[in-house]
């Protein structure tokens, strides 16, 4: 099948299927007490270099604790995986983490506005960026957790977006009609935040899950971290509840709050008064470098952090705002 077309970006990533499955053949698929710390986790499974996605969508059931930690541990030169990135991305950029993007939504944090930090680094002329759609890059998850090269999609055809992708045009061998084919990406890393999880990775998520049950079968390493601990029973007693099973994780963290300043669906409430203040201190780059310091370098783990944004008074604000909006 000849390519008619193609965009002008590369690929970060190999999308051989086969290259794919050597690597997966080897993981264990034990179902082990897969506990350990954000430290712990980071320091395993996210070396310098590496290809990170990051799941939740938003602001909404991002894994922020292990995001600090990930800055914390001074990490250069990832690779990111940019679908509906909004704190997460904010986050990375403050830390100078990666560089090179696969973006679809980066930057802008929604309603609240664009990270002017964020925005500083990619007009920096310093990061390769491939882009793509919200749409494609699920595609293109879909398509590893499949372990197929390449999916099929009709969108992005005859726009920028197309011409700033890696993705080519081909020809229907059914219908002659034109096809966008997005080449399946495995990233070297994913992390997910759940609402529950068991020792070994079951896990529970309420809510919508975007495309991350996706990356769970995509992801070479998978790190999960969970608001809480549950026992394995209360699995088994649910089984259809279980959207990511145990063989496909490698590492568990249990971190109530663990999405803050982000929403946890059913749970609590984004703190938009934090997110604000981040937007404003980013404004400065010397205000933002103190800001950095007293919340995220400055702190030795994400409960202290917790405790400089407000606490548990804070916490419980959040938690019934999102159970108001839940009524």
């Amino acid at each position: 099948m000849n390519a008619m077309d193609q965009g002008d970006n590369p690929l970060f990533m190999n999308p051989d299927p086969d290259k794919a499955r050597e690597f997966f053949a080897r993981k264990s698929r034990a179902m082990t007490d897969k506990r350990m710390t954000e430290t712990e986790a980071v320091e395993r499974f996210i070396p310098d270099g590496c290809f990170l996605a990051i799941g939740g969508f938003g602001a909404n059931r991002i894994p922020t604790a292990v995001i600090h930690e990930i800055l914390r541990a001074h990490r250069q030169n990832l690779g990111f995986f940019g679908h509906t990135s909004t704190h997460d991305f904010q986050l990375l950029s403050a830390g100078h983490c990666f560089n090179r993007v696969d973006v679809a939504y980066i930057v802008g944090l929604e309603a609240r506005g664009l990270s002017p930090n964020a925005r500083r680094v990619m007009e920096s002329g310093e990061i390769q960026v491939c882009e793509w759609t919200n749409y494609a890059l699920a595609a293109r998850l879909k398509a590893a957790a499949e372990g197929v090269s390449f999916a099929v999609i009709r969108c992005m055809l005859g726009t920028d977006t197309f011409k700033m992708s890696g993705a080519k045009v081909i020809t229907c061998p059914f219908t002659g009609k034109k096809f966008a084919a997005v080449p399946a990406i495995w990233p070297d890393v994913a992390v997910i935040h759940v609402h529950e999880a068991d020792i070994y990775g079951n896990c529970h998520i309420r809510g919508i899950s975007i495309a991350d049950l996706e990356l769970a079968r995509a992801a070479k390493y998978l790190i999960i971290s969970a608001e809480r601990l549950i026992d394995n029973t209360a699995i088994r007693m649910r089984p259809t509840q279980t959207v990511i099973p145990y063989y496909l994780v490698d590492a568990v963290i249990e971190v109530p709050f663990g999405s803050y300043p982000g929403n946890m669906p059913y749970l609590y409430y984004t703190d938009e008064e934090h997110l604000a203040q981040w937007l404003e201190a980013e404004k400065d780059p010397q205000q933002f470098e103190k800001f950095l310091d007293h919340y995220i370098y400055g702190v030795s783990c994400f409960e202290e952090y917790l405790e400089r944004c407000g606490g548990l008074a804070k916490l419980k604000q959040l938690q019934k705002l999102e159970t108001l909006v839940d009524k």
